[in-house]
């Protein structure tokens, strides 16, 4: 009985993480870029008081085994990096990637971050920069005396001067992918960092070599369900409620173990 109040105890810790987790892609059903995650959970350790395959003879095996499972535990919160609805802005500064890929952002450190958020912006040098004032990269410059903004599905990015009749080019945005983009660090502001277990980016032309393209003026809402999480949410909390119950009971139980002597 000691052994199923631990294992339950075990249960309502990974249920707080799970209600935690789910709380926190609610909170983020509205920000641009934003990829869900969930949580994951594996079985504790087993205590085995009788080995399968043992000898119970000497000419018969067991052929079931005795285990005693010790509960559950959280092993990962997985990225989910199902595409966002798009909603159309009318900025031609504002990109979604229709497929795989991320913008590739340059820090104040040097570091460079990815994003799904392809909400940019012109600093006082007409640099593209995000809201937090961070560069696109590689970066780009548009002219001050520019009377449009035209940006290409593979990332061409024209302009077109007062006085002249013909856009002309000014860049080219370049998107990044990974072999397990799942395995990216997300370090808040919608950016993401590589890490040994996401591989090193993989640069290249929006539309080419499995990356996808980009519209301009539409941006990616998050991917949260809201019916999804609140579903999530109620299954949650009826678990957590049924591993409480376990540990009442298994409390009842030592309750009347100690009584027996009276």
């Amino acid at each position: 009985m000691l052994r199923a109040l631990y294992t339950a105890a075990s249960g309502m810790n990974a249920q707080q993480l799970n209600i935690d987790n789910i709380a926190h892609n609610l909170a983020n059903v509205n920000t641009i870029g934003f990829k869900s995650r969930r949580a994951d959970f594996q079985d504790l350790l087993y205590q085995n008081l009788r080995q399968a395959g043992a000898a119970s003879t000497a000419t018969t095996d067991i052929p079931v085994g005795l285990q005693i499972g010790l509960g559950t535990k959280p092993v990962a919160t997985e990225i989910l990096l199902t595409q966002g609805d798009f909603s159309a802005t009318e900025n031609p500064l504002d990109m979604v990637i229709e497929g795989q890929g991320f913008f590739q952002v340059r820090l104040t450190d040097g570091r460079t971050a990815y994003t799904r958020n392809g909400s940019f912006h012109l600093d006082r040098d007409g640099n593209m920069v995000t809201a937090d004032g961070d560069f696109l990269d590689p970066q780009i410059s548009i002219p001050q005396d520019q009377v449009s903004v035209t940006i290409g599905a593979d990332g061409t990015v024209s302009v077109l001067q007062a006085g002249q009749t013909q856009p002309q080019q000014v860049g080219r945005i370049e998107i990044a992918n990974f072999q397990n983009a799942a395995g990216l660090q997300a370090i808040g502001k919608n950016l993401y960092l590589a890490t040994q277990a996401s591989g090193e980016a993989i640069v290249g032309t929006p539309g080419e070599n499995g990356l996808g393209t980009l519209l301009s003026g539409f941006v990616e809402q998050s991917n949260v369900s809201v019916v999804e999480e609140m579903v999530n949410m109620i299954v949650s909390q009826r678990a957590y409620e049924a591993s409480s119950k376990v540990i009442r009971t298994a409390d009842e139980m030592l309750t009347q173990a100690n009584n027996v002597v009276r």
